[in-house]
């Protein structure tokens, strides 16, 4: 059964910093492709970073550019968000999805196959 399990989330006042994890297993890690999502409150799923299987080609959202950094440790079957001078426009459940394949295909970036539980994330002083 295939598992993605968040964690790192919480409150955190603006210009804070957060670093999400999410834990694969059920699957063979470090052949996905993997990405981070989130949902803020009454907006819909929103795609935030994307990663390829060994993490050598990364991609962002535009406004995430400068801000926050994917990585994955395949060793750990773990993947990561640093995100830093984070606004109230960050809170959301962010989660981690996983896609079919080893590459990560921009016009394909919500059409993954499994997503964790989600980690939630507040911005507030």
């Amino acid at each position: 059964e295939v598992q993605l399990v968040e964690s790192g989330g919480g409150l955190v006042q603006p210009g804070g910093s957060l670093r999400l994890s999410c834990v694969g297993s059920g699957f063979t890690f470090d052949m996905y492709a993997l990405s981070w999502v989130r949902q803020a409150p009454g907006q819909d799923l929103e795609w935030v970073s994307g990663i390829s299987w060994n993490g050598g080609s990364t991609y962002y959202l535009e406004s995430m550019k400068g801000r926050f950094t994917i990585s994955r440790d395949n060793a750990k079957n773990t993947l990561y968000l640093q995100m830093n001078d984070l606004t109230s426009e960050d809170t959301a459940v962010y989660y981690c999805a996983k896609y079919h394949g080893p590459q990560f295909i921009y016009a394909r970036r919500l059409h993954y196959d499994y997503r964790g539980q989600g980690t939630q994330v507040t911005v507030s002083s």
